[in-house]
């Protein structure tokens, strides 16, 4: 991009040219060469930049070169030193820049590798990079984590239904973020929260607070196809309950007050990273709410970020997750798909990409009332994206299913469905289970079903298509030897193809659910056994530990390294990598062929790595086998 191109995208009423040619002087600025000399302290060796940009307190620097490489850096970063030297209270962008195509490379206050902007790729308006310093908030996952219990203790204290408390978390979030944006607040700090204290004094009465509440929910979801529905639950299940009712406006103030400042203070909602803690805050309050069912099974952010990558989300894929729940796989899928669109485009193009993931991308049903309202309230603290979520059963959804058109989908059905609720044309070989308690398939019926949607659209199809189906389902259906769970897995592989299995830490839902689970990866629409007769392999991987520890309070909590480096995500790209290449290492990963009959998990066919094995894990061993028999009465401490 030549130098006017340049000008003209950054804006060129901002160019702020002070010799001819239109680049920048330093020695004008200052005065004279002996005045920038003083103000540096050292002699200067560049002082002519090629293109300068000015708007309030923020400027943006730009050096051209033709190709430029690492040893152009070093110009750059002495026209930056006195730009500090001669402007002192300004805020820097830097920007390297070729001539002979649109490679850039960005720097935002320093010029390091700390500072570097590796997702600006595209040379953009002004005002975007007056923007990148409004970005303010911390992103603070274990203060988040910590405050969020302190949270939940706080609202048990005032008798707010646990089933409740997560929605009711989440509406009073919405309205702190509008309120928030309207009066112009990037940091979370004093004025900003008497800011907030003098808004709710002026409130003449709690329903006041609860009417204004609702406002910004009608007003948010404007444009959504079942927007009276939505509002209608929220009414009902949050608003208009009456232990919320029944908060006075002191008990009112400590609640907004305790989730703008311990909360929303350390979450930026801009950033990619900021969604993600976003998301974790909402799981984390799920789970120390839901502790009392112990089969509810929320899915870690981890998870379904590693879930997300291993079926390769997008911005040109439609994701689909007919058991959402509150919405965490729609939350992180929409998470990846909007940082995907903005990538390698300007802040103008990006939007309406990220409109389109919004609009068209995102797919949710959900049976259960109050979940409901809560993926609808989840999805739009995450920027919307709540409009193709709909209340209903996914047995009772195949024509939204087909219009939905997936090309991926992520779920973590319920392990414990009633039988009642499933067709009857799935239960002809259940025996008495039919009028059990639970679902005998333990979920597996649920991607049963799916496969048979998909199955009929590529029959009614002139383009079939293959879905990626990523599960999370219980270690019986991987082992289990029941005549109905095998013939569950028979059904599945008639159709699709079992690509990988992972193993998955034993205390993956803590706190919450306490099912052991595993990840099943399909290919629907492409049968397991080939057309010559031989069946395709299968990777299996065991991925038992993630790097997280159980902290209390907190639940399970990612580790960092020494450097500062996540331990999860150096696992997580190993864990990619192996299923990837579809590599057999020792003690991590086996490849195998297997049928309805067969263990769908690693431990059956990975070999033990011994090299490994020390003194410590043998006396483990035996301290663990002491205590079962211990704990049996088998054998007694006297």
């Amino acid at each position: 991009m030549d130098r006017v191109a340049i000008t003209n995208r950054i804006g060129n009423k901002y160019h702020t040219a002070n010799i001819e040619g239109g680049e920048y002087s330093y020695v004008a600025a200052a005065g004279s060469k002996a005045r920038l000399t003083k103000l540096l302290g050292h002699e200067y060796k560049h002082y002519k930049l090629d293109i300068r940009f000015e708007k309030d307190d923020v400027v943006v620097l730009v050096e051209t070169k033709q190709n430029f490489t690492v040893d152009d850096e070093s110009q750059l970063e002495a026209y930056l030193e006195e730009e500090r030297a001669v402007h002192k209270s300004k805020k820097v962008i830097c920007v390297l820049a070729n001539t002979t195509n649109d490679k850039i490379k960005v720097w935002q206050s320093s010029m390091d590798e700390e500072h570097v902007l590796p997702k600006e790729t595209v040379l953009d308006e002004m005002d975007h990079y007056i923007h990148l310093f409004e970005l303010s908030k911390s992103n603070d996952r274990e203060r988040v984590l910590r405050n969020t219990y302190k949270l939940n203790e706080m609202l048990h204290k005032k008798d707010i239904d646990e089933k409740l408390r997560s929605q009711f978390v989440g509406t009073i979030l919405l309205h702190i973020k509008k309120l928030i944006n309207a009066w112009g607040f990037h940091l979370i700090g004093t004025e900003a929260i008497k800011k907030m204290d003098d808004y709710l004094n002026n409130m003449t009465s709690v329903q006041s607070i609860r009417s204004e509440i609702q406002d910004t929910l009608s007003e948010l979801l404007d444009g959504s196809d079942n927007k009276t529905e939505k509002i209608n639950l929220l009414q009902k299940n949050v608003l208009g309950d009456q232990k919320v009712k029944k908060l006075n406006k002191a008990e009112w103030q400590e609640v907004f007050d305790t989730i703008l400042t311990d909360i929303y203070k350390y979450i930026d909602s801009e950033s990619d990273e900021g969604q993600d803690i976003l998301n974790l805050f909402f799981i984390a309050f799920n789970k120390y709410t839901g502790k009392a069912d112990k089969n509810q099974a929320f899915t870690p952010d981890h998870i379904t970020d590693f879930m997300c990558k291993m079926t390769d989300v997008d911005c040109r894929k439609k994701v689909l997750d007919p058991t959402c729940g509150s919405g965490s796989f729609l939350v992180q899928a929409m998470v990846k798909e909007l940082a995907d669109a903005r990538r390698g485009k300007t802040e103008k193009t990006a939007k309406e990409a990220m409109c389109n993931v919004k609009k068209k991308n995102i797919y949710g049903i959900e049976v259960e009332e109050k979940a409901y309202g809560l993926s609808t309230t989840n999805m739009l603290i995450h920027s919307d994206g709540n409009s193709n979520i709909i209340h209903a059963s996914c047995f009772d959804s195949a024509d939204f299913i087909k219009r939905a058109n997936p090309d991926i989908i992520l779920m973590n059905p319920p392990y414990n469905a009633k039988p009642k609720s499933i067709p009857d044309s799935y239960k002809t070989n259940w025996g008495n289970s039919i009028d059990g308690k639970e679902d005998p398939t333990k979920g597996l019926v649920f991607i049963h079903f799916l496969s048979d949607i998909i199955k009929q659209m590529n029959e009614e199809s002139k383009a079939p298509k293959t879905v990626k189906l990523a599960v999370l389902l219980p270690l019986q259906c991987a082992i289990g030897t029941s005549k109905i769970i095998r013939a569950e897995k028979a059904a599945m592989l008639q159709d699709n193809t079992l690509e990988a299995v992972f193993s998955l830490p034993g205390e993956m839902f803590y706190p919450g659910s306490s099912v052991n689970a595993c990840c099943m990866l399909f290919t629907l629409g492409q049968p397991h056994v080939k057309s010559d007769g031989k069946s395709r392999s299968t990777f299996f991987g065991y991925c038992k530990d993630d790097g997280f520890v159980k902290k209390k309070n907190l639940g399970r909590v990612e580790q960092f390294d020494s450097k500062g480096h996540s331990k999860w995500k150096a696992i997580e790209d190993e864990w990619l990598t192996l299923f990837e290449q579809k590599k057999v290492i020792d003690g991590k990963s086996a490849v195998q062929v297997v049928g309805a009959n067969d263990e769908w998990l690693c431990e059956a066919y990975m070999k033990t790595d011994y090299t490994r094995l020390t003194e410590a894990d043998f006396q483990q061993t035996l301290n663990n086998y002491l205590s079962y028999l211990v704990k049996e009465g088998i054998v007694y401490e006297s």
